[in-house]
């Protein structure tokens, strides 16, 4: 008779060789990940990303790509070769977070969607497009004069500026609840 299952007998004990392996291994890992999540990084950490100067910082050409790094409680900008320019981060008053399209390829690009038959530069299109966040910035300068900067960064990125802004101490407004209203006085004066 053709047994299905072959039962094994195994004489080396509950905690055999491989099983022994197996369970330091596993207590190995855990140890390892407890170790990594109570190690905390310092607030004052360097974190920089690559980024595209719209407009807004003083001394900085516009339509620029850099790394926008923030050091030592200041938010920095700075093109290859230039001097740097620095926001401090006690001056920044708003964090706004937007989302930008931009179609990519240039003339080629362009070129390959009017010569697609039946219709086909549409599809290019939505192949053309590529998506990022917008970055804008409301600080306060020594005189006490309002500025805004707005940095062109890659999706997904702007959140993380954003949080790091934010973790130091800054209020971040969403733009949402800042619509102006109009008083009932001035409701009742536009009726009439």
């Amino acid at each position: 008779m053709h047994r299905l299952f072959v039962s094994r007998i195994d004489n080396s004990g509950c905690f055999g060789g491989h099983t022994l392996i197996g369970l330091w291994a596993v207590l190995y890992c855990f140890g390892i990940g407890a170790w990594a999540q109570s190690a905390s990084p310092a607030s004052n950490a360097a974190f920089s990303i690559r980024a595209t100067h719209l407009l807004g910082l003083p001394n900085t050409k516009n339509d620029c790509k850099g790394i926008l790094s923030i050091q030592n409680n200041k938010l920095q900008f700075q093109r290859s070769g230039k001097p740097v320019a620095a926001i401090d981060i006690a001056s920044i008053r708003h964090v706004f977070l937007g989302e930008e399209s931009m179609q990519v390829g240039g003339v080629p690009m362009k070129i390959g969607k009017v010569a697609a038959p039946y219709g086909g530069g549409r599809v290019v299109s939505v192949f053309a497009h590529k998506k990022y966040d917008t970055l804008t910035l409301e600080y306060v300068d020594v005189d006490g004069g309002v500025h805004g900067a707005i940095f062109l960064v890659a999706k997904g990125q702007g959140e993380l500026v954003r949080n790091e802004v934010v973790a130091r101490d800054v209020y971040s407004g969403s733009g949402d609840g800042q619509a102006t209203k109009q008083s009932t006085s001035e409701v009742t004066h536009e009726d009439k």
